[in-house]
């Protein structure tokens, strides 16, 4: 009986060392693979380049510039947009209550 107490016992401790070994070794890979830390690298360096450019393109040329500004100005014609009108911006929406005619209970 203490026997088999013992052999659960053994298991379980196994099992936990297996689970907790399992997930430690991802959080102590952090960044070992050098493709993975590039990457970061790179994700951390766009991060600070957009902050630096206030919301528009970063490391746009002027070519770059110029296209965009087409591209805006075709899907403005192609859609409706009218002359100064944000086409980047969210539609706003205007529902209006329907009008209706009173129930005359009385007819």
């Amino acid at each position: 009986m203490l026997t088999n107490q013992i052999l659960s016992a053994a298991r379980i401790v196994g099992l936990q060392t297996s689970r907790n070994y399992g997930v430690s070794a991802v959080l102590l890979a952090k960044a070992s693979d050098p493709i993975q830390q590039l990457f970061v690298t790179k994700l951390r360096e766009y991060a600070q380049k957009s902050q630096s450019a206030g919301g528009k393109l970063v490391d746009a040329t002027p070519e770059i510039q110029r296209e965009l500004k087409q591209e805006m100005e075709k899907l403005a014609k192609q859609y409706g947009g009218g002359q100064g009108e944000d086409m980047t911006a969210f539609p706003a929406f205007k529902f209006e209550e329907p009008k209706i005619d009173p129930i005359n209970s009385s007819a």
